[in-house]
């Protein structure tokens, strides 16, 4: 029944709210049990953009139509400017438009969620089935849905040096991102076969399984609020193409992401009061934590060279290769620190002139655990009413100490002999003398990893939003399965363990049937 108009189906058993990457995983594993039935709703519609299948097209699929294209507050920690936070209003969700590198990240990153929620559950260890439940891997344990290749000939020469210098200067040469060490240099994985992007709609929602005559996908519906009654919700109310509509269900799956589904929640009455109160919405349950904890990974988009001979075009997508390191220690082993990136194209951030491609190419550099929080709230009750995203970004001195570590670390590499066949000379950020210079220079450079996360985080203290069971502590039958869970961000990006939140959350659920 894929594509059902609202008045065909008002009721499911289950619905879930947003169909990206959380929403589509989850709507084709629940609805394996024949006896559930499943709406899957979503704000935008199918994909249909032929440079979505183009890994090659990343970043230029950024501001098209399918793009929400947020925006936040001025950053005062980034030169008073205002960030494009790029996110998928499509079926796939940013699985469509993201950069396809797939890190599961480090283990001591799942110990702060188990710390957070004491459940073991999210534990590196209790993951990996998890992990490898999801990922097809040509070598190795995993023979999931999403592709996680590890690129080879493709891999740019440029890339190569990289790797081959990170090497020279201690960093250890690691197979992947992605067997726990992390620390160290390697070609990024990524979810691409045969030359091509892999949605998780492509990998999950396959033709058979949207043949389920208990799957309903529902495209162009935007839901407006919750309507609650007592510890339930009783009824979603939204927008589609036929105007409104209300859905009723047994339990509810909120899976719009760490921006939208905080907004929801709020729209629906379900925040703090002070923030209802100044966007005009009754207050109908007080929970202080709803968008608060905001997280996201920058990236320094600034230490920029000129080639010595043209550098051909990256044949997957720019950014081929990312050094993960402890700080000011190229030899160091452990948790992450600084992350440093090999970008095949002259990657700057809108505060520098970039070169034409072919005659420059960058070092991306950031801090893999910023310990900055910001906020999210709604500016009003309706779907138009704009959200006023507040990252905060590089608000404590330790992120701006990381980040000075990490360019040291870009500029460390870029001046190293080994790319001495490549570099013609640095062009950015050029001589830098105090650090009042260095932290304006990151301020001007530092772009976004495109990784919101946090904003309905769980855990078992009293201002966690969720449990650990990703249950709203609020309601008996609204969950909440995306990355506003996320307690801490995970060292590199954030897809792998968003599909692991829902892939362990799937199995939860059906383990009890």
């Amino acid at each position: 029944m894929t594509g059902a108009q609202p008045a065909e189906r008002t009721r499911a058993d289950v619905v879930i709210v947003g169909g990206g990457s959380a929403g589509a995983l989850l709507a084709a594993r629940l609805s394996a049990n024949p006896a559930r039935s499943v709406l899957l709703v979503e704000a935008g519609e199918e994909p249909s953009d032929p440079d979505i299948w183009r890994p090659a097209a990343w970043p230029a699929l950024q501001g098209r139509a399918y793009d929400w294209d947020y925006l936040t507050e001025p950053q005062a920690g980034t030169h008073g400017r205002v960030h494009h936070w790029a996110r998928g209003k499509l079926i796939g969700g940013s699985s469509c438009l993201h950069a396809m590198g797939y890190m599961r990240g480090h283990p001591q990153d799942y110990q702060a969620w188990v710390e957070a929620t004491g459940d073991l559950r999210w534990s590196w260890e209790a993951l990996l089935p998890v992990f490898e439940a999801i990922e097809d891997r040509p070598q190795g344990a995993g023979r999931g849905p999403m592709p996680v290749y590890m690129p080879d000939e493709e891999v740019s020469p440029l890339t190569r040096a990289f790797i081959e210098t990170g090497v020279s200067l201690g960093l250890t040469r690691l197979p992947d991102h992605n067997d726990g060490r992390m620390v160290g240099v390697t070609p990024n994985s990524l979810n691409i076969r045969d030359g091509r992007r892999v949605t998780v709609a492509e990998a999950w929602l396959t033709p058979d399984i949207r043949a389920r005559e208990n799957l309903s996908i529902l495209t162009g519906t935007r839901v407006q609020r919750l309507v609650i009654d007592g510890s339930r919700v009783h009824r979603i109310e939204g927008v589609g193409p036929q105007g409104r509509i209300g859905i009723s269900a047994d339990q509810v799956i909120l899976s719009a992401g760490a921006l939208e589904s905080p907004a929801l929640l709020m729209r629906s009455g379900i925040g703090p009061q002070d923030v209802l109160a100044a966007a005009s919405v009754d207050c109908l349950i007080d929970m202080p934590g709803i968008g608060r904890n905001l997280q996201d990974h920058l990236l320094g988009a600034g230490n920029l060279y000129a080639t010595r001979k043209p550098l051909p075009a990256s044949r997957l997508q720019h950014s081929e290769s990312m050094a993960y390191m402890r700080a000011g220690d190229f030899t160091a082993t452990g948790r992450p620190e600084i992350v440093v990136g090999c970008g095949v194209a002259p990657i700057v951030s809108e505060c520098f002139q970039a070169p034409e491609p072919g005659t420059a190419y960058s070092f991306l550099f950031g801090v893999t655990n910023p310990t900055s929080r910001g906020s999210l709230r709604i500016g009003g009750p309706n779907l138009d009413d704009r959200l006023i995203i507040d990252p905060a970004y590089l608000q404590t001195e330790h992120d701006r100490a990381m980040f000075r570590n990490a360019l040291e670390a870009a500029r460390t590499i870029g001046h190293a002999d080994g790319l001495a066949e490549w570099r013609d000379r640095e062009l950015l950020p050029g001589p830098l003398g105090s650090k009042a210079e260095i932290d304006e220079f990151i301020a001007k450079a530092a772009i976004t990893h495109h990784h919101p996360s946090g904003t309905l985080r769980m855990g078992k203290d009293d201002a966690a939003v969720v449990d650990p069971d990703l249950r709203l502590k609020s309601l008996d039958n609204l969950h909440v399965v995306d990355a506003s869970v996320i307690p801490n961000l995970t060292a590199g990006p954030i897809h792998a363990a968003v599909l692991a939140i829902a892939e362990s959350f799937a199995r939860t659920v059906t383990s009890g049937e």
